[in-house]
């Protein structure tokens, strides 16, 4: 399984992006609603066309941040938005990015990398981080694909790789999923550990 740049940007390319609701998704649009502090700093790894940092961007956050591998994505939200700050657009691989946030919002990033390097991925938010840092977000509470993302799981098996580095303060079923993903969603709020 190959999931390298030129794989996903041929998926933004080919608009072969079931994964994309074409808005913010609803549980996240209600957490943001709820945020005051708009000068939080916030990461959306793997953020594709990202319209929650359209949404953030448009409410006033200032320092939101996007990376993705598809050099595509990062075009349609320029494109989209012309307003958002071109430096924080980042054409990268999450595992090598060197910054440190409040936020780290997960739509879909999770699922789309290879299972194996979920354990890789709670260890390098952990390290993204600050001292009073959060992950939150949405991930799939249904097994899904075996072979190719978006790759699924359950949350006894997404405890086993955050529960070393984070706080799980919340991961229940979501109850305001978008409709297409009713019933298999957890909303998770993680905070990082005081190691």
């Amino acid at each position: 399984m190959d999931l390298t740049e030129s794989f996903w940007d041929n998926r933004y390319k080919l608009h072969d992006t079931g994964w994309d609701l074409g808005e913010i998704s609803p549980p996240l649009k209600a957490y943001f609603d709820g945020l005051t502090n708009k000068d939080l700093k916030i990461l959306i790894p793997g953020g594709g066309n990202s319209h929650e940092a359209e949404y953030l961007h448009n409410k006033g956050f200032k320092h939101v941040y996007v990376i993705d591998l598809s050099k595509t994505a990062l075009e349609n939200l320029k494109l989209r938005v012309p307003s958002f700050p071109e430096n924080h657009l980042i054409h990268g691989n999450f595992f090598d990015i060197d910054m440190v946030f409040d936020i780290i919002m997960e739509q879909t990033f999770f699922c789309a990398i290879n299972p194996n390097l979920r354990h890789a991925y709670a260890e390098k938010a952990f390290n993204l981080l600050n001292k009073t840092g959060l992950i939150i977000g949405l991930l799939f509470n249904v097994p899904l694909n075996e072979t190719r993302p978006p790759f699924g799981g359950s949350k006894a098996e997404y405890l086993e790789y955050f529960k070393p580095y984070f706080d799980v303060s919340l991961m229940n079923g979501c109850y305001n999923s978008h409709q297409t993903r009713a019933g298999r969603e957890l909303f998770i709020r993680l905070k990082k550990l005081d190691h």
